[in-house]
Order: structure tokens, then C-alpha cells, then sequence
């Protein structure tokens, strides 16, 4: 190991005197208590790095050690259930005393019931799980590190085991004399990501169960998505929402720079919900990296790629993972803030030229993927952005916007409205929702692209007649635009609003999301043949069958989904009652 002195520091960052080589992203011992640190320049006879804890107390000429290996996390079982600062340390959030000790990774004692999957003399390919354990209820594999491969020449026996404990000998294929050695956790570099065999087609829905969303706005298992909005538009609550409701084995939950009451609120919230799936503990799927606002700046930049690392871990044990990052915009204030101290030239918005590039970095780990022990597993990430004010053409929103495919662009008027989700349908997008029609197709629903058209052209033409209604007045509008502003009401109250509160609307399946679409698009078909024959939108308006639809939602939940063809039914008689003119309507 390489050694170093202090020679200047200034908040998170310093800069030392070497003595033998260092690597850019090789993880330091910082001074007498060990403090974490890393590498993020070299220079000739200096390094400059950034440290990951308080740096009170440093001063020019304590010394700085490498380790030799870059930033790593330990990965492995003991993880799900469990709550960690942004360099993968447990956090005992119930001891209001009890502090990660400076310099420290404390390794709990723990034992996991091992069963081993292979024999003496099999062949260990890089990635092949060599055992499994039972973590938090669910079995986990014991996979070999990505760059390890050989002949096992020693397994350990079925029974139960300390995590770092070593279950498995390799003879190494390179034909190396040392073997190596295997437990059920290994570390990996938190900056590189893990291989895999092959990226799959992102052709499968990433379901939430929020209609807005699949509906309008999907994304694929495995894509990349944002969530933008200013403060009290309802970020965080519908991030708690699609980790409950949403289709993926596992949740992680990144708090990046958030206010410690929200993060405190959101440990809290989290560890009483329930699973819709098994009806046990939705922390039992689910690992919280907390790192609140008032610790270390740098290492709130390292948080969203140590969530990202777990991801990738989780994704290659064959699961669907979700990875919620609440919110990249305090990850780039980080950024920034290093970036400052070390004097470099600032960009838009002063942040640092680099933004795009780690932005990208970041996203771009999502995926579906094939991994190197054969199975299919997906990483899908969800990034919130605090757009200052709520504007969206501040950098990070606008670079964010490149590596996304999917734009949830929260609105503060609808938010202030009640209106949940508050996702404004003009100012969002999905690039996801063509290679998924063939999905929905099959859900019941073979027009479900041109209905999704549909509803966008709808709430697009919604906008432009009601400016028009504010000047000349909603009673002046010629009746086939009423008839749209009462079409827009009824997607708008009726489908798109879904209230998180609800024992009966927080979450909607596909098949009910299928029913409700095709029930309103043949209302708006016999609505429209109406006002042909002598309805006008005030009757239509009036009619038991609309406001049964403006209802249908909040009604006729998960267990009532056999009740929607009936309605349908009663959509059609209703109408069959209506007078008719021969002449139609004057309008």
C-alpha cells in the first residue's frame, strides 16, 4: 500500500504529498481515525481526493493511506430489510444514540443457512451461483464475482454460516497456484458497472399500477425514468406509491440530500407498510439508503452509485428491481459544491462541466438484461428532480431529460388542486409506450395504441378551448367543443385522478386500467352519435350513466372487475333511451 501527507484541505476535499503509486478512484484511509476517502486526480508528486465523512479535525500532515482497491461496497445477503448511510454502512435507526463510527464499516454478526449447488471438481463459471441462502424470506444465490472462474476443488457442507465466512475453494483457471476463495458476499467497485451476457429488448412494461402512468406514460421493465417537480408537487409520495404497488421483486430507495424530517418520515412510513403481494413487511423487499442533507457532501455523490450497485446485484440474482433516487438534483449540488473547492471552471448553472457525462453514467445502468448465470433480470430507475422553482429548463432537469426515456413532469397547480398523481399530460412523454402496445394488446384491449392517441389529442384539445372559454365564456363554445371540455372532465376525474388515500383506487391493475379505457372511449363514441341526433352535452352531462363513470374507479375496485361489463351494458341501454331528432342538432 501507498502512503501520503496532507498537505492542504479544505471542507470535503485535499490534497497530498505521495509517496508510491496511486490509481484515480482508488479508496483512502484518511488520517488517524482511517476516514474514507478516494481518489479523484493525480498529479506529478500529488493526489487530490475527496473524503466521504466530517473532515473537522484534518489538518496538513496527517497521512493518507491507499488501499490499493477503488471504492467498493460489500454485497451479499443481510442487505434487504435494511437501512444504510450512502456507503452501504447499517444504520440502527431505532438507537437514537448509536453513530457509525468514523473510518468504520461495521460487519454485523450474522449467520445465513447455506445450501450448497455444486460439487468438488464441477467447473465455476464467472457469475454461476455456487450456493444459496434464505435472506429476509426470500432465497438469494451466491453467485461468483464476475471476474472469478475455475474448478471447485472445496465446498462447504449444507448448514449454517457467518456472512464472511469462506463456503467454496476455486482452482483458478489461469492456472494460478493460489486458490481462490468464495463466500456468500463479495465486494465490487461502486463505479463500475456489473457485466452481463446480453441486454434484452425493453418490450415489457414496467407496471405501477397508477393509470396516468401505464396508461399514458410507461415505461419498460428496466427503463429510465424521471420524475421532475418543484417542492410540494408530490414527488416523494408517489415514489412510496410505486415501490408498494409496483411489479418489481425488490425496491431501492435512495434518499439523496433530502431534509432529515422527510427522510425521517419516509423510514418511518416505509417500515409500516404493508405488501400487497405477500401481506407480510414491504421492508422485507426493500433497502433504504439515507443520506440526509446534513451529512458529508461527497458522500451524497457516492449514494446513487452505491444504490446503483446493489441494483446491479439484485438484477443479476434473475430479479426485477426497481431503483427509486429521491433526488439526483441534491446529488448535483454535490457535484457542484466539489467542484468548487477544487477550482475547476463551473458550467451552466455553475455546475460542473462533467454533469452531463455522470448523468449518463448513471441512467444508462439501467436495463433488461440476460445475466452471466443465464437468467433474465431487469434494473428500471426512477430519478426525481428538484428543479428549482419548478423550472424545467435548469440543467439538470434538460440533461437529465437526454438519458430518459420516460418525462413525468409534475405540476404545481394540479398538486395544489388535489390532484393525485400530479403529472401534467402535456408536459410528459414516453418514448416506451410503442414497443409496448403488442404487451397491452394482449391484455384485452387490441386498439390500445390509437386509445391512448386518443386521450392525448383529447386533453391537448381540451387546452386549447378552455383559453378560449375564458374569454368568450364556456356557455358561447359551440356544443361540439363542450362536448370535448366534458370529455377531458371525465378521462381527467375519472381515470387519470387516483388518489393514494384509496382502500379502493391506489392501485389499479392492467386488466381493470384495460376495462376503464375502452368503457370511456365508448362513452365518448355514443356521446358524440348524440349530439348528431339531438342531445345536447348539458343533457348528456346530466345523464346517472356519466357520473357512474366519473365513479367507476373509486366503486368498483380489484374484486368487482366482472362489474365492468355490465356497465358497459348500462352505457349502451342509457343511450338507447335518449330522444332522437331526424334533423340532429342545430348547434
Amino acid at each position: 500500500m501507498s502512503d501520503a501527507v496532507i498537505s492542504w484541505i479544505g471542507g470535503p476535499v485535499l490534497r497530498a504529498r505521495v509517496n508510491g503509486p496511486f490509481h484515480v478512484h482508488e479508496s483512502l484511509a484518511v488520517g488517524e481515525k482511517g476516514l474514507l476517502g478516494e481518489v479523484i486526480r493525480i498529479k506529478e508528486g500529488e493526489i487530490v481526493a475527496q473524503v466521504y465523512e466530517d473532515t473537522t479535525g484534518l489538518r496538513p500532515g496527517h497521512p493518507v493511506r491507499g488501499t490499493g482497491r477503488p471504492l467498493s461496497v460489500r454485497l451479499g445477503p443481510g442487505l434487504l430489510g435494511g437501512i444504510f448511510d450512502g456507503l452501504l454502512r447499517p444504520l440502527d435507526v431505532k438507537n437514537a444514540e448509536a453513530f457509525v463510527r468514523p473510518g468504520g464499516f461495521p460487519e454485523p454478526s450474522r449467520r445465513f443457512f447455506f445450501r450448497p449447488l455444486v460439487k468438488e471438481g464441477d467447473e465455476l463459471a464467472s457469475g454461476a451461483p455456487f450456493g444459496e441462502v434464505m435472506d429476509a424470506a426470500r432465497r438469494l444465490r451466491c453467485p461468483a464475482p464476475p471476474e472469478m472462474k475455475g474448478l471447485v476443488s472445496w465446498i462447504a457442507a449444507e448448514g449454517e454460516y457467518e456472512k464472511t465466512e469462506t463456503l467454496c475453494r476455486l482452482a483458478p483457471a489461469d492456472g494460478g497456484k493460489e486458490p481462490l476463495a468464495l463466500g456468500m458476499s463479495h465486494t465490487w467497485p461502486v463505479r463500475r458497472p456489473r457485466p452481463v451476457s446480453r441486454r434484452l429488448s425493453p418490450s415489457l412494461p414496467f407496471i405501477t399500477g397508477q393509470r396516468i402512468i401505464d396508461t399514458l406514460f410507461p415505461v419498460a421493465r428496466g427503463g429510465r425514468a424521471m420524475l421532475p417537480g418543484g417542492f410540494g408537487t408530490g414527488k416523494t409520495v408517489l415514489q412510496e406509491t410505486l415501490a408498494k404497488w409496483s411489479d418489481a421483486d425488490v425496491i431501492i430507495y435512495v434518499g439523496c440530500g433530502e431534509r432529515g424530517n422527510e427522510m425521517a418520515e419516509v423510514l418511518r412510513e416505509f417500515g409500516e407498510l404493508e405488501d400487497p403481494r405477500t401481506g407480510r413487511r414491504l421492508m422485507e423487499r426493500t433497502l433504504i439508503i439515507a443520506n440526509t442533507s446534513n451529512m458529508p457532501v461527497a458522500a451524497r455523490e457516492a449514494s446513487i452509485y452505491t444504490g446503483v450497485t446493489v441494483g446491479e446485484f439484485f438484477r443479476d440474482q434473475g430479479l426485477h428491481v426497481a431503483l427509486m433516487a429521491d433526488s439526483t438534483s441534491r446529488w448535483a449540488e454535490a457535484l457542484r459544491e466539489v467542484s468548487g473547492r477544487l477550482g475547476e471552471l463551473p458550467g451552466e448553472g455553475g455546475h460542473p462541466a462533467y454533469l452531463s457525462s455522470r448523468l449518463a453514467e448513471f441512467y444508462e445502468r439501467a436495463g433488461h438484461v440476460q445475466t452471466l448465470a443465464g437468467d433474465e433480470g431487469s434494473l428500471t430507475i426512477i430519478g426525481a428532480v428538484s428543479p428549482p422553482a419548478g423550472d424545467f429548463s435548469e440543467p439538470v432537469t434538460t440533461h437529465t431529460k437526454r438519458y430518459v426515456r420516460c418525462f413525468w413532469g409534475l405540476d404545481i397547480i394540479r398538486a395544489q388542486a388535489r390532484f393525485y398523481p400530479a403529472i401534467h399530460p402535456l408536459q410528459s412523454y414516453s418514448e416506451d409506450a410503442d414497443t409496448q402496445s403488442g404487451w397491452w394488446q394482449r391484455q384485452g384491449n387490441p386498439d390500445w395504441k390509437e386509445h391512448r392517441r386518443l386521450l392525448l389529442a383529447l386533453l391537448d384539445e381540451e387546452n386549447r378551448i378552455e383559453r378560449l372559454a375564458r374569454i368568450v365564456g364556456k356557455d358561447s363554445l359551440p356544443p361540439e367543443q363542450q362536448l370535448v371540455l366534458l370529455f377531458a372532465e371525465l378521462v381527467n376525474e375519472g381515470f387519470l385522478r387516483q388518489m393514494a388515500t384509496s382502500a379502493t383506487d391506489r392501485y389499479c391493475s392492467p386488466a381493470r386500467q384495460t376495462a376503464m379505457l375502452r368503457i370511456i372511449v365508448r362513452y365518448m363514441e355514443r356521446a358524440k352519435e348524440a349530439l348528431t341526433t339531438g342531445s345536447s352535452p348539458a343533457e348528456l352531462a346530466e345523464m346517472p350513466i356519466f357520473r357512474a363513470l366519473l365513479r367507476m374507479g373509486e366503486d368498483m375496485g380489484e374484486e368487482r372487475l366482472p362489474d365492468y361489463q355490465a356497465l358497459w351494458k348500462r352505457l349502451d341501454d342509457a343511450f338507447a333511451l335518449l330522444p332522437k331528432t331526424e334533423a340532429g342538432h342545430a348547434g
